[in-house]
């Protein structure tokens, strides 16, 4: 059971929409890698407007992710890729239906 998530908001600089997408893309590979990541969604919203979803069973997997490599990838690109700094959110995860 997943109780712990989070929602990253990320706002591409113009122009660099697809090194955007291409950055989440790639994203998947590193996160596939990490145990405590139950789901990672990388998704668009707009024409320069991305986010990441992800959620965890625990504080430990979330905590774990937050210090993981695509958080690392995340800091050092901000400043080239993307408009504003990343926000963050954690959320509490109340109920979810997830593949078993």
């Amino acid at each position: 059971m997943v109780t712990k998530a989070l929602f990253v908001q990320l706002q591409a600089k113009a122009g660099r929409e697809a090194d955007v997408e291409r950055f989440l893309r790639d994203g998947l590979s590193i996160v596939e890698q990490e145990a405590g990541t139950t789901a990672w969604f990388a998704v668009r919203m707009g024409p320069s407007t991305f986010g990441i979803f992800d959620a965890f069973p625990d504080e430990a997997g979330r905590q774990a992710h937050l210090a993981g490599g695509v958080a690392q990838a995340l800091k050092a690109q901000a400043p080239d890729l993307f408009a504003e700094p990343p926000s963050i959110g954690k959320i509490d995860v109340l109920a979810a239906k997830l593949p078993q």
